[in-house]
C-alpha cells in the first residue's frame, strides 16, 4: 500500500455522526489529495444547515494529519472556495519535513471509541483537565463535574431526549442508522452498541418497524420512558464530568465549524490516552440552534414548543448559560466494557475512481 493510502487508511477513522462518513477521497497524486466532504442535511434532521458534518470534516482533517505524522510528513489543507455547502472539496497537500515526529495521538485513532453506557464515574485529576484543556485549544473547556452539575446536564438530555424520540423526522434517522444484532458496523451504529439492556433494544427493534407503532407505544405505554432512562439519566450522573468546547467566535463560519471539528477530535483522542471514554451530546446543542434561528425542524408542533421551552430554561440555568455557544458537549468517564463499536468503510469503497481503476 502506498504511503498515501496508508495515510488515508488511518484518517478514514474519525468520528462522524451516526457513522454516516460523509466523505470520499480522490488521490490526485502521492502528495495530493481531493476530499469530497458531502453533508446530510437532505436526510438528517440533526444536519439541517450541515453544520454537523462540517465538524466531521475537521476531525477528519485533523486525524489525516496526525496519521501523517507517522511518516515524516505534514499535511496542509485549503478548502477550494468555489463548492456548494453540501458538496465541500479540501485540498490535501503531503510535504515533507525533517521536524516532523510521530504525533502522540497516533497510536489512538482507531481504538477511539464511544462509551454509551455508564461509566466510573472517578473526578478528574488537575492533570488530566490541564491535557485536555490544552488539546482542545483553540476551544474553552467548560466543565460540569459536581453532581447537582452532572444532574442538571442529565436532565436536559433527558428532556431532549423527548423531542428525539417523538417526531418522525427523527425516527427515520433512528431507523436508517442502528444495525439490529451486530457487535459491529462498518456504516452505522451496531445494536451492541446503542446502549440499552437486551430486553429495550429488542422491543425498540420491535417497535421501530414503523412509525405508527412508534406513536402506539409513545401514547399508551410511556415508550421513550426506558430508553430515555438508559441513554440519557443513567449515564448523565453516572460519569466524571460532563464538558462543554466553546469557539471563540459566537458565529463561526465553515472554516470555523472545521477548527472546531479538529480540536474536538484532538480533546477525544487525548481521552483515549489518558485512559477515558467519552460520548458526545449533541442533540440539546442542536436543537437549541434550531430554536434559537427560527429553524422548523419537525411538524410536531407539541415538540417545538418543549424546544421553546427547554431554550429558555436554558437561559435561566446559570450553569448552563454558555452551552448556548457551544461548538461541543460531551461526557467523560472512567473505561467501562465496550460490547461493539461502529468500524469504517473499507477504504477502496471510499477512493473516487477506484472502481474504474480496478
Amino acid at each position: 500500500m502506498r504511503i498515501i493510502e496508508q495515510i488515508l487508511d488511518l484518517a478514514r477513522w474519525a468520528p462522524s455522526g451516526d457513522n454516516t462518513q460523509p466523505w470520499r477521497f480522490e488521490i490526485l497524486s502521492e502528495d495530493h489529495v481531493l476530499i469530497h466532504g458531502f453533508d446530510t442535511r437532505h436526510d438528517c434532521v440533526y444536519d439541517l444547515e450541515g453544520h454537523a458534518s462540517q465538524l466531521a470534516h475537521g476531525a477528519l482533517l485533523e486525524t489525516l494529519r496526525i496519521a501523517a505524522t507517522a511518516h515524516g510528513l505534514s499535511a496542509v489543507w485549503s478548502r477550494r472556495q468555489d463548492t456548494p455547502d453540501t458538496h465541500l472539496l479540501y485540498d490535501v497537500r503531503l510535504v515533507a519535513d525533517a521536524s516532523i515526529t510521530p504525533d502522540p495521538l497516533l497510536p489512538f485513532i482507531k481504538t477511539r471509541t464511544v462509551q454509551r453506557r455508564p461509566m466510573w464515574g472517578k473526578r478528574l485529576s488537575g492533570a488530566e483537565k490541564q491535557a485536555l484543556e490544552a488539546a482542545a485549544h483553540p476551544l474553552r473547556v467548560q466543565w460540569f463535574e459536581t453532581l447537582p452539575e452532572r444532574w442538571r446536564i442529565a436532565r436536559l438530555n433527558f428532556a431532549n431526549a423527548k423531542i428525539r424520540l417523538t417526531i418522525p423526522e427523527a425516527y427515520e434517522v433512528h431507523k436508517r442508522v442502528i444495525e439490529w444484532g451486530a457487535r459491529f458496523s462498518e456504516d452505522r451504529i451496531p445494536e451492541a452498541a446503542v446502549g440499552v439492556d437486551p430486553l429495550t433494544a429488542k422491543t425498540m427493534k420491535w417497535v421501530m418497524q414503523s412509525w405508527k407503532r412508534v406513536e402506539f407505544f409513545n401514547k399508551w405505554f410511556a415508550g421513550t420512558l426506558g430508553p430515555r432512562i438508559q441513554l440519557d439519566l443513567i449515564p448523565g450522573v453516572a460519569c466524571s464530568a460532563h464538558a462543554s468546547l466553546v469557539a471563540p467566535a459566537l458565529q463561526p463560519s465553515i472554516e470555523g465549524r472545521i477548527a472546531a471539528g479538529a480540536a474536538v477530535q484532538r480533546f477525544w483522542l487525548t481521552c483515549e490516552r489518558l485512559g477515558l471514554q467519552h460520548q458526545p451530546e449533541m442533540t440539546p446543542l442542536i436543537f437549541n440552534h434550531y430554536v434559537r434561528s427560527g429553524i422548523p425542524f419537525t411538524d410536531t408542533q407539541s415538540a417545538l414548543a418543549l424546544s421553546r421551552t427547554l431554550d429558555a430554561k436554558l437561559d435561566d440555568d446559570v450553569a448552563t448559560k454558555t452551552l448556548h455557544n457551544a461548538s461541543w458537549l460531551c461526557r467523560i468517564g472512567r473505561p467501562q466494557n465496550t460490547p461493539g463499536r461502529s468500524t469504517r468503510k473499507p477504504l477502496q469503497s471510499i477512493l473516487e475512481g477506484a472502481k474504474r481503476k480496478r
